[in-house]
């Protein structure tokens, strides 16, 4: 694909399909275009004129470098490839009746996709609401309102949405760049646009409204390019558990689709947010304010309540309270009236005028401490919310540090946010949000600091661990459990020593190689939750194993006769006394691909799921990052006088997983539960792991 800037910036724009028709798409296109600084040509043999404008029979007629289709879905494709024999390479398709409409639809969208190959177009849509570009005038939507100009470019998977957004826009001091609807995404996606927009001195933020992530490993590697000069804010729908609900894996189950976009989403540099709000407070605040150099946020009021609530929203927040320095501490005492607080939240209390609470906000800014500060007023007969503006956004400018108001009132407020709007300082009415504005700011900041590791690689038996897989695919089988083992043991992966037998007296005899006592536990594919049936016995002594042996096939054939019982696993027993069971898997996201989870293990995995989750392969210093990011975290460091597991170890394991489950694309779910980490080491006790043969 060609560069993307023609989109929102054509030189002369085709709309196939105008009509003079009132209510109708074809006419509201035409319509929206009229402050367009190019020209537009209105495409329909049965007029001579739409709007006032010399109408063509064809789009190949028109000379265009865009190219807005709106005309039935039959007709479509006919006119794209008009387009395509006519050298517009850029076109919009507001059409419906493809993809989402179900056989005929999907077919049709098929062609489509052949068509911009064939041409190398650049298609938006199908199903799209259209494109917009300020700096042009360009309005080639059918939404009843324009996009005010900013420095923020939008794109958005739902048109309804960008309608309302745009309405919203328009009374809150929002403004855009270039705004696209991508409609079902049939070419264009969300990654070509990142990409363009990272490339556009124009765009300050890049802001979208996503349900769902077509290429997600493509859209990590572009945004992860884009990121560190740009940021890039994303809301996404669909947060339920439907995505894991064919999972068959401890990690399937907990992995879904959502924190899967969620691992993507943090790999790439990427600000989610849980609401609308929340988005445009983002862009808003990246737009317009310098990033901080520490979490440190100054906090000053005329108003003790509302200064309260800012401090306890820092606490929720990637920030803490700056401790001032005593040069500060005595610039505020002598500013500051006896009874006023000097302390963080200052406090200038209720009868300051502007002069005292702008000697306040001087004296914060200027300390080292402070990364960021939050100015707090309640209306009184003593201050000018239009002189206050100014004067912040004066203090904002110099210190070169940023700021966050809290105007609170109505009219008053509204009036003085002109002022703060030109020097990109938001203003909210909740002080909550204004810190939390901040926290974007500071969350932006590690994202651009962040260093970014190689994947580790090891030493590995990859030729073993295929042999594995190969004969497993070879006798169908689709769920292996601990009679895979030895492919952690080619991947470097710790493991007892163990053996998986088809008779007692085969049992009998690794029992007495291994020690006294062992581990025994059913071996079959169909019977995944061996405790729950009795499948596992634990503490074994010898004379015992025969009768164990026994015992555990009764059980499975009594439980699922129709079961296939590959036999008996007879295993070193593993001394967890010192140590913590964990769980590592690897699931494979169809957008993201695979991906590495560590938590809390055992059998309650699932009701505590105490999680963390990265895309593979991992680096090591990513591998370690997991190991704090749960709230197990401490029961790993030695909590109420354990001693540490060994974390290293743990470490390794999970990135040899990493590498493993990116070796074999066959691998589909995998779990090793438990891994029990202890402070010599670590062992996988037991293994569960889906197989897609096909890929092998």
């Amino acid at each position: 694909m060609g560069g993307l800037s023609p989109l929102f910036a054509p030189d002369r724009v085709a709309v196939v399909g105008a009509t003079e028709r009132p209510g109708s798409v074809g006419r509201a296109l035409v319509e929206n275009l009229a402050d367009f600084d190019g020209e537009v040509v209105p495409v329909n043999p049965n007029y001579e004129t739409v709007c006032g404008l010399p109408a063509r029979d064809r789009v190949g007629d028109t000379d265009a470098d865009l190219a807005v289709v709106a005309v039935p879905a039959s007709a479509v494709l006919d006119v794209v490839r008009e387009a395509g024999e006519a050298g517009i390479r850029h076109v919009v398709v507001i059409s419906a009746g493809f993809g989402e409409a179900g056989g005929e639809g999907a077919a049709r969208e098929r062609d489509l996709i052949a068509l911009a190959d064939e041409y190398d177009l650049n298609v938006v849509g199908p199903n799209s609401l259209g494109v917009i570009g300020t700096p042009v005038g360009l309005n080639a939507t059918f939404a009843p309102r324009a996009a005010p100009a900013g420095s923020i470019s939008f794109l958005s998977q739902s048109g309804a949405f960008v309608t309302a957004v745009l309405d919203w826009a328009a009374d809150h001091g929002v403004g855009f760049k270039d705004v696209v609807s991508l409609g079902n995404k049939a070419v264009l996606d969300e990654a070509d646009f990142v990409a363009s927009w990272g490339d556009d001195e124009g765009t300050d933020v890049i802001v979208g409204y996503l349900e769902s992530v077509e290429d997600g490993r493509r859209f990590v590697e572009v945004a992860r390019e884009v990121t560190p000069e740009t940021p890039v804010v994303v809301v996404k729908s669909g947060r339920t558990e439907a995505g894991a609900q064919a999972a068959s894996s401890h990690t399937g189950a907990m992995a879904g689709q959502d924190r899967a976009a969620a691992a993507g989403f943090r790999e790439a540099g990427v600000v989610r947010v849980d609401t609308v709000q929340e988005l445009f407070d983002a862009a808003r605040v990246l737009a317009g304010q310098p990033v901080p150099e520490t979490d440190g946020v100054a906090v000053v009021t005329n108003a003790g309540g509302p200064g309260v609530m800012a401090t306890d929203a820092v606490g929720d927040a990637p920030l803490s309270l700056a401790e001032f320095g005593n040069h500060t501490l005595e610039r505020l005492r002598d500013r500051l009236p006896e009874g006023a607080n000097v302390y963080n939240p200052v406090d200038v209390i209720g009868d300051a005028d502007n002069e005292r609470l702008c000697a306040a906000v001087d004296a914060v800014l200027d300390d080292d401490a402070v990364g960021s500060a939050v100015v707090i007023a309640a209306p009184t007969a003593t201050l000018d919310y239009g002189d206050l503006a100014a004067d912040v956004a004066d203090l904002q400018a110099r210190h070169g540090v940023p700021v966050t108001t809290c105007l609170m009132g109505g009219e008053r407020a509204r009036s003085a946010e002109d002022a703060l709007d030109a020097a990109g300082i938001p203003n909210y009415f909740d002080p909550a949000r204004a810190v939390g504005s901040l926290g974007i700011l500071s969350r932006y900041r590690e994202i651009r600091e962040r260093e970014r590791a190689e994947p580790t690689t090891y030493d590995v038996d990859r030729e073993a661990a295929r042999d594995v897989l190969e004969r497993a695919g070879e006798r169908g089988a689709t769920r292996l459990g601990v009679e895979a083992m030895p492919l952690l043991d080619a991947y470097g992966i710790p493991t007892p020593a163990g053996e998986v037998v088809d008779s007692p007296v085969d049992a009998l005899a690794v029992a007495e190689r291994i020690g006294d006592p062992v581990v025994m536990k059913i071996v079959s594919p169909d019977i995944l939750h061996k405790s729950d049936i009795g499948g596992v016995k634990v503490g074994v002594a010898h004379e015992d194993v025969y009768d164990a042996f026994e015992d555990l096939v009764t059980r499975a054939r009594n439980y699922q006769p129709d079961a296939t019982i590959l036999g008996v696993q007879v295993q070193e027993m593993v001394e967890t006394e010192s140590g913590v069971e964990t769980i590592a898997g690897t699931n494979r996201d169809p957008q993201f691909g695979p991906l590495v989870l560590f938590g809390l293990g055992g059998v309650f995995v699932e009701v505590m799921e105490d999680t963390a989750l990265r895309l593979a392969p991992l680096a090591e210093s990513e591998a370690r990052a997991m190991l704090d990011e749960i709230q197990a975290a401490p029961l790993l460091s030695g909590a109420r006088g354990r001693d540490p597991v060994d974390e290293p170890a743990v470490t390794e394991a999970l990135a040899r997983l990493s590498q493993l489950v990116t070796d074999f694309p066959a691998i589909l779910e995998l779990d090793v539960n438990p891994l029990v980490a202890r402070p010599d080491g670590v062992q996988a006790v037991d293994l569960r792991l889906t197989l897609d043969p096909d890929t092998l």
